[in-house]
C-alpha cells in the first residue's frame, strides 16, 4: 500500500458538491484528520494530518470525470519544477505534493508582492506543457501559487481541451499595465469577488479587455 492510502478512509466520509455559477464548492462532513487546503469551482484539496507531505484533491460528485483527466495530463507532463508531483489517484481524488506558500488570490488580498519573474515562470510552463501535446489554460489567480519567489501552477484539470480562455493572457496583461496600481495594497475581499464575478460575464458585455478593465477601475481602489 502506498503511504497517501492511509487517508481513504478519512476521505470518504466527506462530500464535495459543485455550485452554479462558478461559485466554489460546498464540503458536506468534517473529518478531524482531515484539514481543507484549497476550495475551487470542481473540488476541494484537503491536507491529511499523519501524512502532511500530500495534497488531496477531492472531486464534486457531478466532477469526478475530471479525475482521471487530470491524472492523465500530469502523468503526460512528468516532473517539472513549475507543478506539484503526481502520486496516484482514487475513484473520486487526486494525490499531490503538498505545497507551500500563498495564491496569488491570497497575495493580492494580503498585500503581498507578486514579482515579475511568476509571469516569466508561467511562460515557461505554458511552453514546457506544449512540448507535451497539452493546452495550457484556466490559469488564474487562484490555480497559480507563490513559492519562493516562484510561480507553481495548480490546476491543469483542462489542458486537454482544446482552445484558449485567454485568462492568463489577461491576467498577464493586467500584472504589467495596472499591477503597479495596487502592489504592496490589500485589495478588500469585497473588490476582489466583484472583480472575478465580472471577468466570468465580461465576454457577454465587454469584448475587449481594456473596456472591462475601464470599468474596474471605476471601483476606485487602484490608487
Amino acid at each position: 500500500m502506498a503511504q497517501w492510502e492511509i487517508a481513504i478512509d478519512s476521505l470518504s466520509k466527506i462530500t464535495v458538491l459543485s455550485n452554479p455559477n462558478n461559485e466554489p464548492v460546498t464540503i458536506i462532513g468534517q473529518v478531524e484528520d482531515l484539514k481543507c487546503i484549497g476550495v475551487g469551482t470542481d473540488a476541494a484539496v484537503f491536507q491529511f494530518l499523519d501524512a502532511p507531505q500530500y495534497a488531496y484533491k477531492v472531486y464534486a460528485k457531478d466532477k469526478i470525470d475530471k479525475v482521471k483527466a487530470e491524472a492523465g495530463v500530469y502523468e503526460r507532463i512528468g516532473e517539472s519544477p513549475f507543478f506539484s508531483t503526481y502520486y496516484g489517484s482514487g475513484e473520486f481524488f487526486i494525490v499531490l505534493s503538498y505545497e507551500d506558500g500563498k495564491t496569488l488570490y491570497d497575495c493580492v488580498l494580503q498585500g503581498i508582492h507578486i514579482p515579475n519573474q511568476v509571469v516569466v515562470d508561467v511562460e515557461s510552463a505554458r511552453d514546457f506543457v506544449r512540448s507535451k501535446g497539452l493546452n495550457p489554460r484556466d490559469i488564474h489567480l487562484k490555480n497559480l501559487l507563490l513559492q519562493n519567489g516562484r510561480a507553481k501552477i495548480l490546476d491543469v484539470s483542462e489542458y486537454i481541451q482544446s482552445g484558449n480562455d485567454l485568462r492568463w493572457e489577461h491576467l498577464k496583461k493586467g500584472y504589467e499595465e495596472y499591477y503597479h496600481l495596487i502592489d504592496g495594497k490589500s485589495v478588500p475581499f469585497w473588490v476582489v469577488e466583484t472583480v472575478r464575478k465580472w471577468y466570468h460575464q465580461q465576454n457577454k458585455y465587454f469584448p475587449f479587455f481594456d473596456d472591462f478593465m475601464k470599468l474596474v477601475q471605476k471601483l476606485n481602489f487602484m490608487k
